[in-house]
């Protein structure tokens, strides 16, 4: 499975490019929404990406090792090609992901939750497609 096609790249690389010509503006950074959900597909640990550094390795977004405590940070698209786990299974981009949620929402979210696969679940069950949830509300309630 190619872990990262061209359209979302390119969305990708967007991305990155907008949050660049914000800051040499000195506008505000924007708050993208993930482009590309990868999973541990025997595991916890999730991420989601929604920008792609120039060198083409590096993506940024939020991470979860399936440790309790997601993060924002960079992260290697390399690395996340390189792992094997058992049975010989790697890491696996999520076919069907797709969001209208912003990254601080996601964020926002999978810490007050633990985990981002926890978040998932729960934006889907509290909040129908379109409507933008409020990250400061209990997570752990509906």
């Amino acid at each position: 499975m190619i872990l990262l096609p061209p359209d979302h790249r390119d969305r990708l690389r967007a991305n990155a490019e907008a949050r660049l010509a914000a800051l040499d503006a000195e506008k505000p950074e924007p708050d993208p929404v993930p482009v590309v959900k990868f999973f541990n597909p025997i595991g916890a640990a999730t991420w989601l990406a929604t920008e792609l550094d120039a060198d083409g390795d590096t993506l940024f977004g939020l991470a979860d090792l399936g440790f309790g405590t997601p993060e924002l940070g960079s992260f290697s698209l390399t690395e996340l090609a390189s792992l094997r786990l058992p049975f010989g299974l790697g890491i696996e981009r999520d076919l069907h992901f797709a969001t209208h949620f912003r990254l601080s929402v996601w964020s926002a979210w999978a810490r007050r939750a633990g985990s981002i696969i926890r978040a998932e679940a729960l934006l889907r069950r509290t909040s129908p497609p379109g409507a933008s949830p409020d990250p400061s509300a209990d997570p752990g309630q509906g």
